[in-house]
């Protein structure tokens, strides 16, 4: 994922999460599902995104994004289906990682990524979306709503 390349010089953090979702799903296999949910009023809202449709809003606490930003950390589910309170997930996901967005400690928001193979994600790929989520905080103008 050169993150780097991609974005350039740009700063606008919607052509920058747009530029950051593409390189996400079309860099790593085996997704179905890549997207951003940005804080809003207390509850996840979806922004750009590749893959089926998407819950649009999601409270915070619930399913595995709510609960990514409610503990502002990551959260890895192995199999969707056995995660307690889920939110609907993306037709034919069976695994999934969410990733917050924090600056200045202030949640802005979790990157989701789904997966329609169980168990998909390991520490490699939770420690590389991390980088890269930092990554994509230094470079884009983001800022808490």
């Amino acid at each position: 994922m050169d993150l780097d390349e991609a974005l350039g010089e740009e700063r606008d953090f919607i052509a920058s999460t747009a530029v950051t979702v593409s390189v996400i799903f079309h860099g790593l296999p085996y997704l179905n599902w890549v997207g951003f949910y940005f804080c809003r009023n207390g509850e996840l809202v979806v922004g750009p995104f590749q893959g089926r449709s998407a819950k649009l809003r999601i409270p915070i606490g619930k399913g595995a994004c709510g609960k990514a930003a409610l503990e502002k950390r990551t959260i890895v589910v192995e199999d969707v289906h056995r995660f307690p309170g889920l939110v609907s997930s993306s037709l034919g996901c069976a695994s999934e990682i969410v990733v917050p967005l924090i600056k200045d400690g202030r949640l802005l928001a979790v990157l989701e990524l789904d997966s329609p193979v169980p168990g998909r994600f390991d520490q490699v790929d939770q420690d590389g979306l991390e980088t890269l989520v930092r990554e994509y905080l230094q470079r884009t103008d983001i800022s808490p709503a």
